[in-house]
């Protein structure tokens, strides 16, 4: 450790916090991330996971009394049915919550036999979902899990059962609240901090009472001298925010600084001094090299003005700082630890039947990268002038695989999610052959781009070292709008990739999506039919459609007139500007065939009605709906011809 990281890490400590809601069954990675990175330049740096202990404490005993008093002060006219059930049910939920909690953390799993017999939890609004997969046999769930599965179909009951208990915080509580996305809407493309601080200004509820206490618990605990909060997602931006608030009454001496993926895409052109009222510093990017520099300033041993790519407030203005100094190399940000987090606590959840979609929401999975940056860089849709983009730094397959064993050693989970944008083939092969190399024993999956590249002999390879499953995007299924967002694949190729890591029995997730510029009904009908084969032929095990959103740092929000749409004027504000509308002189109600959209794909991937004409999803009149112009067969044919 050089003598400047000594002087660092002398008498100065840092607290990350996961503020709520990120995900409950493994930690948001970026605490992580950085406390290693700070541990390894002899910072204390130590972290704590709010956002699931948040919901731990609602689910409590003392949390599920609370819950009920704010239920029954509501007018009895106003309450939901998932309030309704709940009071209706509440001795039968207090009797189950800590016992079926215990068993989505893993610590009791002979409750799967009670649960799975459909006779010990109370069942309210959300389980009538089930009724979409009533047969025959009287048992709705039997396709999907057989007669044995028992831990699967028990964890499916529990996680309906938790989502109906979101659903009364929601309505009792919180019209805001989610487990995923909370107040969501305050944030996202939000160009004025007006909902924000309205929201942060009224009297704390429940929930925030309790996030609140957490905040006090922790403070108290670690006594930081900073506080980071990394916001990834619109839904957890008031979550920071009310932490922030309390920890800025509870320890006002303490600076606080805020960053994320947000952060990095919604407040590039920050201009709002309230935001400053809750945080001292916002930076940008990569946190390491911004990070280093502010703890050198609280220390006294650099000026504000050589902060990295830092916003701050200075006599009521928004003032950004960015001494220009070179960005750490991927190979030397350190290796994430997961100590500190509660491992044991996190909440196994399987809200899709589908093998391959339960991923995201079953299981604890350590989660690294292979890269920063994305080695492609060029689709239209993507904000490819931004650093978590445009950056591209990987590490070598030695670096990643000593950060693949150490994690392992530190959490005994052998599970690797791999979070990069796409992670490169190259580097993937290099990996592949190390792990295999040391004889190391993982499972991991994670987003690539369907390229030509992954041969049936590189797939192969990847499945051998322990790849379960793959991600990447086809997104809107039709050659000429892949060439116009420069996606750099075509249908085609997509499919023998996918059928290759298919055969090798590795799960294939395809990001879709619908409404991008000049995308007609045609095209759609088209693009679904592409779909159904692929899910047809085995291509594919599940997928999602994603309405295409315009932003301001990506291609066509940059050059509109180069995809043939025009922008509607960003509204004035000072807060969030990253989404923008735009005019498409097609005219297609996307909105609308987006619904029949999502219906087909969750049928598809269930194995329903794929013999069945793409056109009977699209709620559309006689004679506005067109027969699709791919031909039948047309993905066996190509698989064929390969």
């Amino acid at each position: 450790m050089s003598e400047t990281n000594a002087s660092l890490g002398s008498g100065f400590r840092v607290l990350s916090l996961i503020p709520p809601m990120t995900q409950l069954n493994t930690p948001y990675p970026a605490s992580a991330y950085l406390t290693g990175f700070l541990r390894a330049q002899g910072v204390d740096a130590r972290q704590d996971d709010l956002a699931l202990k948040l919901v731990l404490r609602l689910l409590s005993p003392e949390g599920l009394d609370a819950l009920r008093a704010a239920a029954l002060q509501q007018d009895e006219a106003l309450r939901s049915a998932s309030v309704n059930h709940f009071l209706d049910h509440y001795a039968r939920y207090a009797h189950t919550l800590s016992a079926t909690l215990a068993f989505l953390q893993g610590r009791d799993p002979t409750l799967a036999h009670r649960i799975a017999a459909r006779g010990f939890l109370p069942e309210g609004p959300r389980f009538t979902a089930l009724d979409a997969y009533d047969d025959a046999s009287g048992d709705p769930l039997g396709w999907a899990f057989g007669a044995l599965g028992q831990s699967d179909r028990a964890r499916h009951l529990a996680t309906l059962y938790l989502n109906d208990l979101a659903d009364v915080l929601r309505d009792a509580v919180d019209p805001q609240f989610a487990f995923v996305r909370y107040g969501e809407t305050l944030a996202a493309s939000q160009p004025h901090f007006d909902p924000l601080a309205q929201a942060l200004a009224r009297p704390a509820h429940l929930i925030d009472a309790t996030l609140e206490a957490l905040t006090a618990q922790a403070l108290a605990q670690h006594e930081p001298d900073l506080l980071l909060l990394s916001v990834p997602f619109p839904g957890s931006v008031y979550g920071a925010l009310r932490i922030a608030q309390a920890a800025r009454r509870l320890r006002p001496q303490m600076r606080i600084a805020m960053g994320g993926g947000f952060v990095n895409t919604e407040l590039r052109e920050l201009r709002e001094p309230r935001v400053f009222d809750f945080v001292d510093y916002i930076t940008l990017d990569a946190g390491e090299r911004p990070l280093l520099s502010l703890i050198a300033h609280l220390q006294g041993q650099r000026s504000a003005q050589r902060l990295q790519r830092t916003f701050m407030r200075v006599e009521g203005e928004v003032v950004y700082q960015n001494w220009v100094e070179p960005d750490l190399p991927f190979d030397a940000v350190g290796t994430p630890t997961w100590d500190g987090l509660p491992l044991n606590d996190y909440l196994s959840l399987l809200d899709l039947l589908n093998p391959m979609h339960r991923l995201w929401s079953d299981g604890r999975w350590n989660k690294l990268t292979v890269a920063h940056g994305c080695y492609w860089k060029k689709c239209s849709f993507c904000d490819v002038g931004l650093d978590y983009i445009s950056r591209y730094d990987a590490a070598s397959a030695h670096v990643l695989v000593d950060r693949m064993e150490a994690l392992i050693a530190e959490s005994g989970q052998s599970g690797f999610h791999f979070v990069d944008e796409a992670a490169p083939p190259k580097a993937l092969k290099a990996m592949a052959e190390e792990i295999l190399r040391r004889d190391l024993k993982v499972s991991w999956w994670g987003n690539i781009r369907f390229e030509k590249t992954f041969t049936p002999e590189l797939v192969d390879l990847l499945a051998q070292s322990g790849c379960i499953a793959l991600s990447g995007g086809l997104e809107v299924a039709s050659d000429r709008l892949l060439q116009l967002m420069q996606k750099g694949v075509s249908v085609a190729q997509v499919a023998r990739v996918t059928r290759a890591m298919a055969d090798a029995g590795i799960l294939v997730h395809a990001y879709l999506m619908y409404g991008f510029p000049t995308q007609t009904v045609q095209d759609t009908v088209d693009a679904l039919e592409y779909v159904r084969q692929l899910f047809e032929e085995g291509c594919l095990h599940s997928g999602f459609f994603h309405r295409f959103v315009c932003t301001v740092h990506s291609p066509v929000g940059l050059r509109p007139e180069d995809y043939g749409v025009t922008l509607v004027p960003l509204p004035e504000g000072r807060f969030a500007r990253n989404d923008v509308g735009f005019i498409d002189p097609t005219g297609v109600d996307h909105d609308r065939l987006g619904e029949g959209l999502r219906r087909a794909l969750y049928n598809y991937m269930h194995g329903v009605a794929l013999e069945q004409d793409v056109r009977r999803w699209f709620d559309l009149p006689r004679g506005q709906c067109p027969k699709p112009r791919v031909r039948p067969g047309t993905i066996a044919r190509w698989l064929a011809e390969a």
